[in-house]
């Protein structure tokens, strides 16, 4: 007879065989290229992470950039920007793209060069090389010098804020031909030759003379072109009052510091502004920004300016579906989740974590669905008590507090089977390089088998696994009943709360990017 501790019955379901390792060398599935392009496009920021240098990140994204047809290519970068809100990311796909389908590139170009700021991305990205070659080329060029013909006044004054390269270096490399005396006139202020002062946009007049004096109307120009003023509190006062949702919360210490806040109408006038939903739908706000703006306020910051991000975040997660069932959370509050969700950029590494944006998606789901259970876990599952009465932003910060140690990602499922319990809904917010639970032989991942035997128990149960960083891999390969899916935008709860309804496939994610009319 067979020996039974080698041969013996194995309960439910053969586990797929793992087909790569992580970061750590530990088991793991890897993405299929669609999948792995779409994920880094809205997690790859070029910053140095926990795994990876920001050129190896690079090599990464080339790799799979090449992987994927040209067309899927194009949906992707206009993905990134318009549904990921990513910055550098949608310009690096876009470069690629022009080398390998420029007339693609052209139908592409419009929907993710939607600023300067970007354009200057864009024409920065191709002149390092890195992307396969240091010229703009016929097509980029040719797109750069329409969107310099085309943009409004306002868009090229936006456009002029900011160096490497500075809108002036964009405007010596491709040379526009301006059709009209008027712009003709404002290239040439931006370069710094001599103009026709009588011919530049009446607001770049209203600036110019308001900088020599002093006096009258605040001119309706970018902040920025008024901040390098000697301003007065009562003109801050009206830079604060008029000012875009975006550019007023990324301010407020800058308007603490600079006496709006003494005056008690400014206070009321900017809570309202913060609280106020069309406004923040507009700015096409992260709900961690918000969280940024809470951690980092003055002590002395007017509570009533507090409320109102605490108001403001409670708006900017509405997207989070309530689901029928049992649903559990799972934040990953290992130590790789501590690294900044933009990685390290001397001078500029965002405060904000992984860690911070897993307690995030953590409390917003407790607070839409007051049954949920938050499974925070490191080597194990971790002890916390959220009272779900509390703001989202305050139980957030309990959660980011506890990172540590080593990423176990099968924890939460062994606590859960552990209990005999098997919710409807599972979700992971995690960077899924789990190496403590690493199996030695056999098959699959110790996560894909303890979620196995919650399906023994709940068939209909379902897990999402939210990708966080762009390591390339998870614990739980893709299939009828487990999404994968990246990114920390609103779009990652609108896709959740379709798979949890039962109206999409797994494959869901990467389809939608496909439906993108190019």
């Amino acid at each position: 007879m067979a020996n039974k501790s080698v041969f013996a019955s194995m309960k439910g379901r053969l586990l797929p065989k793992a087909t790569s390792t992580n970061a750590h060398g530990a088991p793991a599935y890897a993405y299929s290229d669609a999948h792995a392009l779409a994920q880094v496009a809205v997690t790859g920021t070029f910053g140095g992470m926990f795994y990876q240098t920001p050129q190896e990140e690079l090599e990464y994204v080339l790799d799979v950039a090449e992987s994927v047809e040209p067309r899927y290519l194009a949906q992707a970068a206009i993905y990134a920007r318009q549904s990921g809100y990513m910055k550098d990311m949608p310009a690096v796909l876009l470069a690629v793209l022009a080398r390998r389908d420029p007339v693609l590139f052209r139908a592409a170009f419009g929907r993710v060069v939607d600023n300067g700021k970007m354009l200057r991305t864009f024409v920065q990205v191709i002149r390092s090389g890195q992307t396969g070659r240091k010229s703009l080329g016929s097509a980029p060029k040719a797109m750069v010098r329409n969107w310099l013909n085309t943009a409004s006044d306002r868009a090229l004054l936006y456009a002029n804020i900011g160096n490497d390269p500075s809108l002036a270096d964009v405007i010596k490399m491709v040379h526009p031909k301006p059709a009209t005396a008027e712009r003709e006139a404002l290239f040439a202020w931006i370069v710094g030759r001599p103009c026709d002062v009588a011919r530049l946009p009446q607001v770049l007049q209203d600036w110019m003379a308001f900088k020599e004096t002093g006096k009258g109307p605040m001119p309706d120009v970018p902040f920025q072109m008024l901040t390098q003023l000697n301003l007065s509190s009562a003109q801050w006062a009206r830079l604060a009052r008029n000012g875009s949702w975006q550019m007023v919360r990324q301010n407020l210490n800058t308007f603490q510091r600079h006496g709006v806040f003494g005056v008690a109408k400014n206070v009321d006038h900017v809570a309202k502004l913060l609280r106020k939903p069309g406004a923040i739908v507009k700015a096409r706000a992260f709900p961690y920004q918000l969280m940024v703006a809470a951690q980092n306020v003055n002590g002395d910051m007017p509570r009533k300016i507090v409320d109102a991000l605490h108001d403001a975040m409670e708006v900017a997660v509405k997207n989070v579906p309530k689901i029928d069932g049992q649903v559990v959370v799972c934040p990953d509050v290992s130590g790789s989740m501590t690294w900044a969700v933009t990685g390290h950029r001397p001078g500029a590494t965002s405060v904000v974590r992984h860690v911070d944006v897993a307690a995030l998606v953590a409390a917003s789901f407790q607070r839409v669905n007051r049954g949920c259970q938050v499974l925070p876990f490191d080597f194990d599952v971790r002890d916390v008590r959220l009272e779900p009465r509390d703001t989202i932003l305050t139980n957030a910060e309990r959660l980011a507090a506890m990172g540590g140690g080593g990423t176990n990602c099968s924890a939460p499922l062994k606590w859960l089977n552990e209990r005999g319990r098997a919710p409807d809904l599972v979700v992971f917010v995690s960077d899924n390089q789990s190496w403590v639970d690493a199996r030695a032989g056999g098959r699959g991942t110790a996560m894909l088998q303890e979620w196995e035997t919650i399906k023994r128990r709940n068939p209909k149960a379902k897990l999402v696994c939210i990708d966080i960083a762009p390591f390339g891999t998870t614990q739980a390969q893709t299939r009828e009943d487990v999404l994968n899916i990246g990114g920390f935008s609103d779009a990652v709860f609108d896709q959740i709360a379709a798979f949890a309804k039962g109206q999409t496939n797994p494959d869901h994610w990467v389809g939608e990017i496909e439906k993108i009319d190019v």
